[in-house]
């Protein structure tokens, strides 16, 4: 939808009639999803919903739903479908104006719709599922059982497009510029005069906040960098350079590893790790204000460039909550900040889009993702000096040799971990034991799904040799090979 330069936004699918009225959307999209509409407790829909003339388009586990709730028939019909399937039109359909006769979708289904209810009209079938595609025109409400989100259905985004655009009648107008001009606003009227913070880490997400704040209040922002010792090489000297010397920003370089690495000392919870690094960086903050509140009134917002994705894995009605992060789910209940997340409902990819509407050099907008709490959650178990000194030298030859290959723009993260073992090897003519180094590769869109990388195996072997080769503490080298789900992209 977001592609389509629609904004949305992800709600439960326990939100009421009334709240969805409050709401006042131009369209609702009821998702897929793994349950069966038999199933005890199954996710449903307030049926006053499909009442309030607000169009509607059904998805999969969706599409079943709006045939049940109203009045047609789910059957469970033993032959699901999965994977790539021929579509046949067989009506007129909104969705699929000009369509050839057949085409290409994805399945993922078990049940499928037998009977459609009063006033749907059936525009599409497939082998398995007769009613692939319904729609009451009159109603504004549509649906179709494979699913159009995935690239593998062929034209599926024109079903999106056609939906959003014509059928409900919204125009693209969100663009980079839209949310610019948007954010702009909203900071200019939330800050007012007051001073402002800024969580500065040198990555994608913190730069373009940044510029988005300097855009709406100038001089009234100074970013702050805290070095807890779980930075990559060279980190502090490169976000000093960037940002102090080419951008003119008024940066304060608070060097605070010793800190950080007493309060980890001993701690293996990932966790607990997570919050002890959020909750003593947001401190760190607190006294540079109350340092700059010394003879007048200091800071009073706290800029962070928490994305939708980290709103989402924080946890949130039926979202699992994956892990905390130091910007949402790891805050201190008694933070004295209030804070500004003008990138809170955007996507990696949409991030980067702005950062370049913005004017920040590639080499900001590009960086790879790096997770907030830093290397410490790439260490697994104890952080202490010498296994993070280990990892981010070792983290250097990986992204060194990724970059030396061409490849570091194609991946969404290219990075190493450090695990809590440490195994036999012979170098030279004695016996080591050492850590291992895991390399960890991932191709993604939005972080929200990624496969791992199939890195080259001349590259894999680069990397390994220079690993042996450079990283003091390091004998063996292994490849994650694991997709997300069912891991996450990072190892803690």
């Amino acid at each position: 939808m977001r592609e389509a330069h629609v904004y949305s936004e992800i709600v439960q699918s326990s939100i009421t009639a009334e709240q969805v009225k409050a709401k006042s959307p131009s369209a609702i999209i009821l998702s897929g999803g793994p349950k069966s509409v038999y199933e005890v407790p199954a996710p449903s829909l307030d049926p006053a919903i499909y009442e309030l003339g607000i169009p509607i388009l059904g998805i999969c586990y969706g599409a079943q739903l709006m045939a049940q709730q109203l009045g047609g028939e789910v059957s469970r019909t033993g032959a699901g479908e999965y994977g790539r399937t021929e579509l046949s039109l067989s009506g007129d359909s909104s969705l699929m104006t000009g369509w050839p006769s057949a085409t290409t979708c994805w399945m993922s289904h078990g049940d499928a719709i037998s009977k459609t209810p009063e006033g749907f009209v059936i525009t599409a079938s497939t082998p398995e599922a007769p009613v692939a595609v319904m729609e009451n025109k009159s109603r504004r409400l549509h649906a179709v059982q494979f699913h159009p989100e995935v690239v593998h259905s062929e034209r599926g985004q024109e079903i999106i497009v056609n939906f959003l655009h014509n059928v409900a009648g919204i125009a693209p107008t969100w663009t980079n510029t839209s949310i610019i001009d948007e954010q702009v606003a909203l900071i200019k009227k939330q800050v007012g005069d007051e001073k402002v913070l800024c969580a500065l880490s040198g990555g994608v997400d913190s730069a373009v906040a940044a510029a988005l704040v300097t855009k709406a209040i100038g001089k009234q922002l100074t970013c702050v960098f805290v070095d807890t010792g779980l930075m990559r090489k060279n980190e502090g000297e490169q976000i000093e350079e960037t940002f102090m010397r080419q951008f003119g920003v008024d940066l304060i370089h608070v060097r605070a590893s010793d800190r950080f690495f007493d309060a980890l000392a001993g701690v293996t919870d990932p966790e607990r790790k997570r919050k002890i690094i959020g909750e003593l960086f947001i401190r760190e903050f607190e006294q540079v204000a109350r340092d700059l509140a010394e003879g007048g009134n200091g800071p009073r917002f706290l800029v962070q460039g928490t994305l939708y994705p980290d709103v989402i894995e924080s946890g949130s009605g039926h979202a699992a909550n994956i892990k905390s992060h130091h910007n949402v789910g790891g805050l201190p209940e008694d933070l004295s900040f209030d804070l500004i997340e003008p990138l809170r409902a955007l996507f990696k990819d949409e991030v980067r889009q702005v950062g370049s509407e913005l004017g920040l050099p590639d080499e900001i907008v590009w960086r790879q993702p790096f997770p907030g709490p830093g290397l410490g959650v790439r260490i697994v178990g104890e952080v202490t000096r010498e296994r993070a000194e280990i990892l981010r030298n070792a983290d250097y030859v990986v992204v060194d040799e990724i970059k030396k290959a061409g490849l570091y723009r194609e991946l969404w993260q290219s990075f190493a971990v450090l695990p809590a073992v440490r195994t036999v090897g012979v170098m030279g003519d004695g016996r080591t034991y050492a850590y291992p180094i895991i390399i960890r590769a991932v191709t993604s869109d939005d972080a929200m799904t990624a496969d791992w990388a199939r890195l080259p195996y001349d590259v894999i072997e680069s990397i390994a040799n220079r690993l042996i080769r450079e990283v003091e503490g390091v004998n063996r080298v292994a490849l994650d090979v694991t997709s997300k789900p069912p891991g996450t992209i990072e190892w803690e």
